[in-house]
């Protein structure tokens, strides 16, 4: 059984957003990337885990972008990392 399309570039997504994580954590750019990945794991959350939700994040913030045809918005995106375990809401 292969995957979809959809699926092999839902995977290759996910990569390329947990690359820009770890580059962002590995340049303290911005700092509050390292700051929630502190604070999910002393709270329980595996790297892993923690790391999916910011990812979650990023695309979020991507997808907002997209949509707004803005420039990408640090200071939301630092916030809404900030907000982690919550997730930002889809906007209608």
């Amino acid at each position: 059984m292969h995957p979809s399309d959809d699926d092999a570039d839902e995977a290759f997504t996910h990569d390329k957003l947990l690359e820009a994580i770890e580059n962002q954590l590995a340049a303290n750019q911005p700092p509050a990337t390292q700051a929630t990945l502190n604070k999910l794991t002393l709270v329980g959350y595996s790297r892993e885990d923690a790391l999916d939700l910011m990812v979650q994040v990023l695309a979020h913030s991507i997808g907002l972008m997209l949509e707004t045809d803005q420039p990408f918005d640090l200071a939301a995106y630092e916030q809404a990392l900030r907000n982690l375990p919550e997730l930002p809401e889809a906007q209608d």
